[in-house]
C-alpha cells in the first residue's frame, strides 16, 4: 500500500523538481488531499478521513490525477493514423496467445470509434511498446508490489511516449479472478493515446480498477468524445469517390470485403477467419471478423492456413 503523503504526491503532484518547487507544510497536504477529495466525488474536508483513506487503499492506474508527466508537451497525441505496438515480454499468468488477445481486444476498442488503424509487431521498436516488470523497472516510476499500483503509460510521443507497463507482481487473468488484463490494457491504451484520466465513475478512464469484460464492453460517452476530439470518428469505409489514374495490380472480394492489391502485395492467403498479405519482406494478418491488421511479421518459408 503507498502510504497518505506519497499518494499525494504521485498523483497529485505534492512536491516538484523543477522550477517553483512547493513547499512540503500542513497547508500544502490539506490542499492536495482538498484537490483528490474534489476529483472522486469525497465531502471535502481536508481531513484524512476514513473515506479518503479507504479510496487510497484501492487498485489503480499509476498515471497522476492532477496534471501531466514532465516529460512531454500538453495535450499529446499522435500526427499519424497508423500506430504500431509489440509486447516485449509476457506475464507467466497466462498463455501468451491469451496476453495477445487481450491486447488486441483492447486496441480494437480505440479503433472502432477513432480513426487509428493498429499494426502489432513481433520485433524491432514499435510506437507503443508493452511490458510487465516489478518495482524499478527502468522508467523512475517504480510499482509498488501487489496491488496498489497496477500499471501505468506514458503519452504519445518519442522514445517511451506511449509505453505501457504492467506490474508483474500482479496476478493477470482474462476472467473475474485478481486482474484482469483487458480491463487493465484498454485504460492504459488510453493514455498511450493522449487521454488524461476523467473523474466520472462511469468512465473507462476514471483512475481506479474496475473488472471489466471484453466480450460485452462498451466504450463509454466519457471517453468516446475524449478519443474523438484528439483523432475523430471512425470514418465509413464507403469512399466518396477514387481517384482513376490510381495504380491498382488486383481487386477481389472476401467475406464481403473489397481487397486491392499493388505492386507491393506478392499474394495472399485464405483461412476460416483471417486473411494472409504475402509482401517482398513480411506477411500480415487480416482479420475478417475484426476488418483489421492484427500484426505484422518477417516473411517465413512457409506460410501456413
Amino acid at each position: 500500500m503507498i502510504l497518505p503523503e506519497n499518494y499525494l504526491e504521485t498523483f497529485y503532484k505534492l512536491s516538484s523538481n523543477s522550477g517553483d518547487v512547493e513547499k512540503r507544510s500542513v497547508d500544502s497536504v490539506v490542499y492536495k488531499l482538498q484537490k483528490m477529495q474534489s476529483f472522486f466525488g469525497l465531502a471535502v474536508t481536508g481531513h484524512l478521513d476514513s473515506g479518503t483513506l479507504a479510496l487510497m487503499r484501492q487498485p489503480r492506474c499509476g498515471v497522476p490525477d492532477v496534471g501531466e508527466y514532465k516529460l512531454f508537451p500538453r495535450e499529446p497525441k499522435w500526427t499519424k493514423p497508423h500506430l504500431t505496438y509489440r509486447i516485449e515480454n509476457y506475464t507467466p499468468d497466462l498463455a501468451h496467445t491469451a496476453v495477445d488477445q487481450a491486447i488486441q481486444q483492447a486496441v480494437k476498442v480505440w479503433s472502432d470509434v477513432t480513426s487509428l488503424n493498429f499494426i502489432q509487431l513481433h520485433e524491432g521498436v514499435a510506437d507503443i511498446m508493452i511490458s510487465f516488470g516489478m518495482l524499478e523497472h527502468g522508467d523512475f516510476f517504480p510499482f509498488d508490489g501487489p496491488s496498489g499500483l497496477l500499471a501505468h503509460a506514458f503519452p504519445p510521443g518519442e522514445n517511451i511516449g506511449g509505453d505501457i507497463h504492467f506490474d508483474e507482481d500482479e496476478t493477470w487473468t482474462n476472467n473475474t479472478r485478481e486482474y484482469n488484463l483487458f480491463a487493465v490494457a484498454v485504460h492504459e491504451l488510453g493514455h498511450a493515446l493522449g487521454l488524461g484520466h476523467s473523474s466520472n465513475p462511469e468512465a473507462l478512464m476514471y483512475p481506479l480498477y474496475t473488472d471489466t469484460n471484453a466480450s460485452n464492453f462498451t466504450l463509454p460517452k466519457d471517453d468516446v468524445r475524449g478519443i474523438q476530439a484528439l483523432y475523430g470518428q471512425r470514418q465509413s469505409r464507403t469512399a466518396e469517390g477514387c481517384d482513376p489514374d490510381w495504380p491498382v495490380d488486383a481487386v477481389t472480394e472476401s467475406h464481403g470485403e473489397l481487397l486491392i492489391f499493388q505492386d507491393r502485395d506478392e499474394g495472399i492467403c485464405f483461412s476460416t477467419c483471417y486473411i494472409y498479405f504475402i509482401h517482398e519482406s513480411t506477411q500480415s494478418q487480416y482479420s475478417t471478423r475484426h476488418k483489421q491488421v492484427l500484426q505484422t511479421w518477417k516473411k517465413s518459408s512457409a506460410l501456413w492456413c
